[in-house]
């Protein structure tokens, strides 16, 4: 973190730091369906099982590392951020599932339309939950938005219902990991905690049923799964750090290169195909990202001078 006497030099190299650190989180997130379609052969409920056993024992070899176990205990002793945190487990872990399960089912451009959506969605939560004001072209990039949504819709038929979930559960998530007074890394560990019980309990009864892949499919399948903790801590520790160093509204620019990376997987790797209706969908959401990433820097601007 940038000390608050910090001279240009120092604060220059931080911030270059900070580049690195969102750039890896970033570029991580937008490459992770490959590790998804890797474990595809693996029913979704069981990636998910392991990616919560597995995000347990290593976020909890981080705190031992970071002395983070007081940050624990004091958390645990607010009952108001438990019950937000108790909130914010159903919803990330319906975020994971919906993921997993739109990555197997060949929904990768489908996942990415969902984090297009995503920061658009944390607006309207903010203007209906935090009673943040929405200014003009906040209003106009949300109707763009859901104009876009409403072709989507009309076109296929039926809503575009993995992209919803996807973007609504974290941006949910957000608000509620927003007004929650917990750091990222104990936040996550309790999290994947109040999961663990349900993950324990599905392998338990996956294995006596016989369906679990776990050492039954090949070592590499199992290596590929007791990964899954780190593919999700990791990313998330380099976000932090990126965070700390960076401005918000560099963060904001950079959170689109996630989903633009899948959509390319989705498109070029995966042969998933691309209806003209969805490049016309797709359009409309980038139009109401760029409107909204202009107001976002104008309003930077304005605040400098």
């Amino acid at each position: 973190m940038t000390l608050p006497n910090a001279g240009p030099e120092s604060k220059a190299a931080e911030a270059r730091l900070g580049v690195i650190y969102g750039l890896a989180c970033y570029l991580a997130w937008g490459l992770i369906p490959i590790y998804f379609k890797a474990v595809k052969q693996v029913a979704p409920l069981e990636i998910l099982a392991h990616r919560i056993i597995w995000s347990v024992v290593f976020l909890a070899v981080l705190l031992q590392f970071r002395r983070g176990w007081p940050a624990i205990v004091e958390t645990v002793r607010s009952r108001r951020t438990m019950l937000a945190l108790f909130a914010s487990t159903i919803l990330i872990a319906g975020n994971w599932y919906t993921y997993i399960w739109a990555i197997g089912h060949d929904q990768v451009i489908m996942a990415s339309l969902g984090y297009y959506i995503n920061p658009l969605v944390s607006v309207l939560l903010g203007f209906v939950f935090l009673k943040e004001r929405m200014r003009p072209l906040q209003w106009l990039a949300v109707a763009v938005a859901a104009i876009a949504v409403l072709y989507m819709t009309i076109m296929i038929g039926e809503p575009p219902v993995i992209s919803l979930i996807l973007a609504f559960t974290f941006a949910f998530y957000g608000l509620l990991r927003k007004v929650a007074s917990v750091g990222a890394l104990p936040g996550l560990a309790i999290e994947t905690t109040m999961l663990l019980p349900f993950a324990v309990g599905f392998l338990i009864w996956s294995s006596q049923a016989g369906t679990m892949s776990f050492t039954n499919i090949s070592t590499r399948i199992d290596l590929l799964l007791a990964a899954g903790g780190i593919v999700t801590a990791v990313p998330l520790l380099w976000f932090t750090n990126a965070a700390r160093r960076l401005r918000l509204s560099t963060i904001g620019l950079m959170q689109y290169l996630a989903p633009t990376l899948q959509l390319l997987l989705g498109a070029a790797v995966y042969d998933e195909e691309m209806h003209s209706y969805r490049w016309i969908a797709f359009g409309g959401i980038w139009t109401a990202l760029l409107i909204y990433t202009m107001d976002a820097l104008s309003r930077q601007k304005r605040a400098k001078t």
